[in-house]
């Protein structure tokens, strides 16, 4: 064997990457495009609590099943379980798309779609979390994560526009179809994915002693984790203080400083923005050095900035600040799925992935309602101080671990690097 080797290809020219960002791209926009068609066909044949009630419908067992989906990811396979649920919301979207093309959209008909969806939800969120180790080297992930991120903006941007686009032009019908094609086209390219070997078990062969022993082991796992348990802590902190008062506490700052609807969209577009140009920066940097002490420096920046936008009353300071929140909270966001990712065994890594994934779509919605309750008790200001206060004790808990602390991530292999 020689004494040194090419370093594998970094993951934004690796073809295996790409095939796999482009199939999940498509299947994020085709997300986008079945709520817009869910939603627009819901009010059309309903009042304004039913459409409440779809909507909401697949959040729910998605939040339930959440766990069961990790268990069912390390027990089968993630790829597997990707190309079976990418799948199966691919031939429900179709039928439900023929169903509405041959007569009215049905109130039942939209709410079965929506519980099957967020079923469906709950197996692929935490297998499609666990494959960027799977596709790319361990010095890779941060880049990967990066892309990923970014491949969310893409699917949050171009997916509506899109649906709404089509729903004007063709109607209810072909706007389902457009977002399964979407999930049609993923399969494709999913299958033409390859994927690492990790540790000694392959993949789709991990023991199992049954699924409420195997949950239980991974949520043990998790706790007993010198470095992943503070993470998904402190991510769960950042969800709670920031994620819950940024999505409805904006709307309402807005309203109290009678910005009117452009200064929303200023603000809003700004985090957008910040989020996305994190996202770049990842990827393009690929490697962060002492990451465990930059981990609480943008957490930390994201709080400041929570509290700089209640104190200062003037649209452009926030919307500069807001952008700021964004670029932080992303790089923080971003880093934090990294570094779990490129520490947890392979054999829980479903587990895993469930357990962070169900901290940002489970506890955030969770806290929409309180932060609207206290907002309207206590005002804008003092939430936005009392939140972004709050989410700073993720920066304690980030600081007090030695583990978080001392955390790298794994070094990108130089051109000499000896195997």
């Amino acid at each position: 064997m020689p004494a040194s080797a090419s370093p594998p290809l970094p993951a934004h020219r690796d073809g295996n990457v790409l095939r796999w960002l482009i199939a999940y791209t498509a299947s994020l926009v085709g997300d986008s495009i079945y709520f817009v068609a869910l939603a627009w066909s819901a009010q059309k044949v309903a009042g304004p609590a039913e459409v409440g009630l779809v909507m909401s419908a697949g959040a729910l067992p998605r939040a339930l099943l959440m766990l069961a989906g990790g268990v069912v990811a390390d027990r089968f396979g993630p790829r597997r379980v990707v190309l079976g649920s990418d799948a199966l919301r691919c031939v429900s979207i179709l039928a439900v798309a023929g169903g509405i093309a041959l007569t009215a959209p049905a109130l039942w008909l939209l709410v079965v779609l929506a519980l099957g969806f967020g079923v469906v939800d709950a197996l692929f969120v935490p297998a499609v979390g666990a494959l960027p180790p799977r596709i790319t080297s361990p010095d890779q992930l941060a880049r990967v994560t990066g892309m990923r991120s970014l491949a969310m903006r893409v699917g949050q941007i171009a997916g509506p526009p899109t649906g709404g686009l089509v729903m004007g032009l063709s109607g209810e019908a072909a706007t389902f179809a457009v977002a399964g094609l979407l999930f049609a086209l993923s399969l494709p390219l999913l299958f033409t994915v390859r994927m690492r070997p990790l540790g000694t078990q392959e993949e789709g062969m991990t023991p199992s002693h049954g699924a409420w022993h195997d949950l239980l082991d991974g949520l043990r796992y998790i706790r007993r984790h010198a470095l992943i348990f503070p993470l998904v802590v402190v991510g769960a902190l950042a969800e709670i203080g920031l994620t819950s008062t940024l999505n409805i506490g904006l709307v309402l700052l807005n309203d109290a400083r009678h910005w009117g609807a452009s200064g929303y969209g200023w603000i809003a577009g700004a985090f957008g923005g910040g989020a996305a140009a994190s996202a770049a920066l990842l990827t393009i940097i690929g490697w962060i050095r002492r990451v465990g002490l930059v981990l609480p420096a943008t957490l930390f920046v994201a709080c400041a900035g929570m509290v700089t936008i209640a104190l200062v009353p003037s649209l452009p300071i926030t919307v500069a600040t807001a952008a700021a929140v964004g670029l932080a909270a992303g790089s923080f966001g971003a880093l934090d799925n990294a570094l779990i990712q490129a520490v947890a065994d392979p054999a829980y890594l479903g587990r895993v992935t469930s357990v962070v994934m169900l901290t940002m779509v489970g506890l955030a919605p969770l806290g929409y309602p309180v932060v609207g309750a206290a907002i309207g008790t206590w005002g804008v200001t003092a939430v936005f101080i009392g939140c972004g206060t709050f989410a700073c004790l993720g920066v304690l808990v980030s600081l007090s671990s030695s583990a978080v602390r001392g955390a790298e991530l794994p070094r990108q292999r130089s051109a000499g690097a000896s195997d």
